[in-house]
């Protein structure tokens, strides 16, 4: 049953050179309660063109892409002088109408593809769903054939697994291969390539680009404006509910009219990588890794995700790994962790063995990508953070002390203390997890994917904290990325892994400016830039 109220506005008729114009939307207005989220929107959408709609968290993007196919939320109240949608009046439309429509004349792919998945379901019978017009018969062959369309390696071993068994990456493309399925009129992305490496990401962007150009229309919310600048015809900048500017993608990317578009483009990482740390020939590593090497088993047969690595992390330092999606990083960022125990090989901190005594006494913190995931949500931010403090000071007034320093570390207001993680922004709940893994003073920091779902603006701020943490403590830094712009603004050194393998290591400077392997140039070569 629908939870979104409509206000129909007065009867569409279309003209014939409206014909290819999918999407017609003017003065769009979406509340929730008493409060106006989106604010009088107008855009349009034609066959063969790719829109973009970029903006910061919070600006009204996601909210205003998801009413275009009844989507909006719990409660939402649109309201528009003309809401048109593949050639009809969308607004009083019923959810069983909404139903038939998404899927097969729309496709959907959202940025969450975990949740947007069925676990207890094959990828295959996920994207088979769409194929109604598609004989019984044929219908293997074509999910196989979607599947590496998107980039999936080994599709007829991957349709037979389920979501939880595939990397963020795979799980993503699935999702897009979905999407596609039903050959539809219209494709609307919210943020699809955000959990994919650079070189599926872009054969996922030829991949849009070629939908458009077979006389489709595609709408891309996105906050990367590197991928918005390769693949977009227009685009249109969001803030607080509001289009700023909007206009042909080059015009507003070379010369914006806005503030705030400017302001979007200045956060863009860039510029040359990050100097090494001088040598210290007698300093003990923080944290090391010899010969790490771990085997899974998919569908009975081995499957080995990391061989035989081996890196340092030095104090004050930060390593980045990189590599494809299924390359073996989360793998090698759950081996440090302590969360898996790797089949061979040894690691050690500050020259003593990494124990599971000192991984349970807090020695390594982790920031994951999904904060959300990560927290109760009925706890408190203080709760959140105090746990991790407690293993370490059981005092609790010394406790309360120290979440207050934590929370002042990572600039978060005194006031977010006694809130819950739902009431906070996407870049305060990240602000959070990076307080809570601070909590119990570890040596070194795992951050896997810390800024991939953060729009442009918050990413940078989230990046100068990091920076601003290894420079005034002792702590050693993994940080795992696919986004070789974010690695190059932070990392002092890179590992990039190859199918579970070193395929070189080295300074960020040598690498970015010297790889010596074709896995680094590939991955280079893929980098998007403005």
């Amino acid at each position: 049953m629908s939870t979104t109220t409509a206000v129909s506005a007065a009867p569409q008729t279309p003209s014939v050179a409206d014909a290819d114009t999918l999407v017609r939307i003017e003065n769009l207005r979406i509340a929730f309660g008493d409060t106006e989220v989106v604010h009088g929107v107008d855009l349009s959408v034609r066959r063969g063109e790719v829109l973009a709609i970029v903006g910061e968290s919070g600006s009204g993007k996601s909210v205003t892409t998801r009413s275009l196919v009844g989507l909006a939320g719990v409660g939402a109240r649109i309201a528009a002088d003309r809401f048109e949608i593949l050639g009809e009046n969308a607004l009083d439309r019923s959810e069983r109408r909404w139903r038939s429509v998404r899927g097969r004349r729309v496709g959907l792919v959202l940025q969450d593809a975990l949740t947007a998945l069925d676990p207890l379901r094959t990828i295959g019978a996920e994207v088979t769903e769409a194929l109604v017009d598609v004989p019984r018969r044929e219908r293997t062959d074509r999910v196989e054939a979607l599947l590496t369309s998107v980039g999936i390696p080994d599709p007829e071993v991957k349709r037979r697994q389920r979501s939880f068994q595939l990397s963020g990456g795979q799980r993503q493309r699935a999702l897009i291969a979905s999407a596609l399925a039903g050959d539809p009129d219209l494709i609307i992305a919210d943020e699809p390539t955000t959990a994919l490496d650079v070189t599926v990401q872009a054969q996922v962007l030829d991949l849009v680009v070629a939908q458009a150009r077979a006389g489709r229309a595609v709408i891309l919310v996105s906050h990367d404006l590197a991928v918005v600048s390769a693949i977009a015809d227009r685009v249109i900048v969001m803030h607080d509910g509001h289009i700023v500017e909007q206009g042909p993608v080059r015009t507003v990317i070379d010369a914006p009219a806005a503030d705030h578009t400017r302001a979007l483009i200045a956060a863009v990482p860039r510029g040359t990588a990050r100097p090494p740390l001088a040598d210290a020939p007698d300093a003990v590593p923080v944290f090391s890794a010899n010969g790490l090497r771990k085997t899974y088993r998919v569908l009975r047969c081995p499957v080995v995700a990391v061989d035989d690595v081996s890196f340092d992390v030095a104090e004050n330092e930060v390593v980045g790994v990189v590599g494809e999606s299924g390359s073996g990083k989360s793998t090698v960022a759950e081996l440090v962790t302590g969360l898996l125990t790797p089949d061979a090989g040894e690691m050690w901190l500050h020259g003593a063995p990494h124990t599971a005594a000192n991984r349970r006494a807090g020695a390594i913190g982790l920031v994951a990508q999904d904060s959300v995931a990560s927290f109760d949500p009925r706890y408190t931010v203080d709760r959140i953070v105090a746990e991790s403090v407690a293993t370490v000071r059981p005092d609790r007034d010394d406790r309360s002390a120290r979440v207050r320093e934590l929370l002042d570390a990572v600039h978060l207001p005194s006031s977010a203390a006694h809130r819950h993680p739902r009431e906070l922004s996407g870049g305060q709940r990240q602000r959070v997890n990076i307080a809570r893994a601070l909590g119990s003073s570890p040596r070194l920091l795992v951050c896997d994917e810390p800024v991939s779902a953060l729009d442009i603006s918050v990413q940078a701020q989230i990046l100068d904290l990091l920076r601003e943490l290894t420079e005034n403590t002792d702590i050693g830094v993994v940080f795992i990325s696919h986004d070789l712009s974010v690695v190059r603004q932070l990392c002092h050194r890179l590992v990039v892994l190859d199918r579970g393998r070193v395929a070189e290591q080295g300074s960020a400077a040598a690498v970015f400016a010297n790889p010596r392997s074709s896995c680094t140039r590939r991955l280079l070569d893929a980098v998007p830039t403005l």
